[in-house]
């Protein structure tokens, strides 16, 4: 069977690919200031020249892999977010993707690696601010259907239970990471799993608690 040809988009495409998988292990081991230009194109397989022919700096390098780690997450969620999925599928669905996510200690290490970034990179700030705004969003819109779908009003704006969310859940993961001794993978699985469980109970039980007035009057 005769092989395809890449286009050069393609060919293009697989090439940062592979430069974002190479620079993966490598941050988040070493760090990005202490993991040179050098180090990504060697594990890639590629020269410096064609790692700027790609990306501008390692700092856009890493917008580039922190993105595609959200957009990956982002993808499971719209898969199960759907009218045709049950609200017990939903709930027991986001317990999974936000357990196995938070098992990724190199995703983890990189996005921990970002926030002590951007706090001494102002340029860098910008730049993670507006992707952190997005992913905030974006989990405030699956909130929101999530209430919706039940057919009551969230206690407080979903942005913020976003907000609280994403802090509590990194909060947990860090505390595991940095005091491995303290405690175990299953669990603090298990208490991501209460918080995000703790915001669909709550819904729940405001539909619930909706219905009964309703039958009452």
């Amino acid at each position: 069977m005769t092989r395809q040809r890449l286009t050069r988009e393609e060919s293009r495409d697989q090439t940062r690919q592979r430069l974002l998988d190479a620079a993966q292990p490598l941050i988040a081991e070493k760090g990005l200031v202490a993991t040179s230009v050098e180090d990504i194109a060697d594990a890639a397989g590629y020269t410096r020249g064609a790692f700027y022919s790609n990306f501008g700096s390692k700092n856009d390098l890493f917008i580039e892999l922190l993105r595609r780690d959200h957009q990956k997450a982002n993808d499971e969620f719209v898969a199960v977010f759907t009218d045709e999925t049950p609200v017990e599928q939903i709930r027991a669905r986001t317990r999974e993707i936000y357990g196995r996510l938070y098992r990724d200690n190199e995703c983890f290490m990189n996005w921990t690696e970002a926030r002590m970034l951007a706090a001494r990179d102002g340029e860098f700030a910008t730049k993670l601010s507006a992707l952190m705004s997005e992913k905030r969003a974006q989990i405030a819109q699956f909130i929101g259907y999530f209430y919706q779908r039940l057919g009551v009003t969230p206690p407080t704006s979903t942005d913020d239970m976003a907000m609280g969310l994403m802090s509590l859940v990194e909060g947990v993961k860090l505390f595991m990471l940095s005091s491995p001794a303290e405690t175990s993978d299953a669990q603090a699985e298990a208490v991501l799993g209460l918080f995000i469980d703790s915001i669909m109970e709550l819904a729940c039980l405001r539909a619930q608690s909706a219905t009964a007035n309703n039958s009452a009057l």
